[in-house]
């Protein structure tokens, strides 16, 4: 599949959980969080999410410290190898 066609699917289905698989034998399990021209980015699912003790908004305003643009992993479209959506009760 191509970039531009994982980057329409991934648009569609912002807070989904899916299960990524890159070309080079990663697997990536989470929620989307935000997508760009180059990069879908996931926060993590599972046990250790490591979201810390400081909550919300803890470094200079919401999204810096918490959920927002500092926090979640981010993976290049043209590494995708196969992509899957998981169903919500799955963590």
């Amino acid at each position: 599949m191509s970039a531009s066609y994982y980057y329409g699917l991934c648009c569609k289905n912002i807070g989904r959980a899916v299960s990524i698989k890159t070309i080079d034998g990663r697997i990536h399990r989470g929620l989307i969080t935000r997508v760009t021209p180059t990069k879908v980015y996931l926060r993590p699912l599972g046990r250790n999410r490591r979201l810390g003790g400081f909550g919300l908004g803890y470094y200079g305003g919401y999204g810096w410290g918490g959920f927002g643009l500092g926090f979640g992993l981010g993976i290049a479209f043209g590494a995708i190898a196969t992509l899957a959506f998981l169903p919500f009760f799955f963590w």
